[in-house]
């Protein structure tokens, strides 16, 4: 089985931004999020692929991904995708030995950063930059899925 172990924290600056390596426009969009997975077409600059990920909380998920035509996907975002679509930059910014991945939304989630870091391993041990805030791999509300129906500029700030 194919299986994605990310962890994924808020940023408390943007000292992040001094390190970037790359950086990428992604547009994605589901077509299903059920109980047990969820269906994701994404385009990143000139390609595009399928994702069916596992819905299950925390680090650990099944994961299974296929580069499909851009041509296709953005037909699928277009017509079949749920709206709103999934709108953000990613950067790519290597710390200590990884490569962590900053999301900064636009659109509907305009205001949320995250910043993601694929392990090879849960118990994998990393450094946290430190332009790295709380943890928040088990909150749902930070799941690109979940940011369809409840998008962060409709959260109520405390």
């Amino acid at each position: 089985m194919a299986i994605e172990i990310e962890r994924k924290f808020l940023i408390k600056n943007g000292l992040w931004r001094d390190a970037v390596e790359y950086f990428c426009h992604y547009r994605q969009g589901y077509l299903i999020g059920a109980k047990k997975s969820s269906v994701r077409v994404r385009v990143a600059g000139d390609r595009a692929w399928l994702n069916i990920k596992g819905a299950t909380l925390g680090v650990v998920r099944a994961e299974y991904e296929y580069e499909i035509p851009v041509s296709e996907a953005n037909e699928m975002l277009e017509n079949l995708c749920e709206k709103p679509l999934i709108e953000k930059v990613r950067y790519t910014v290597p710390h200590a030995g990884h490569v962590w991945e900053v999301d900064v939304f636009e659109g509907e989630n305009e205001g949320l950063v995250v910043a993601e870091i694929e392990l090879t391993d849960e118990c994998e041990a990393f450094e946290k930059p430190e332009w790295v805030a709380d943890e928040v791999s088990d909150d749902p509300r930070y799941y690109n899925v979940c940011l369809i129906d409840h998008p962060y500029s409709k959260w109520k700030m405390s």
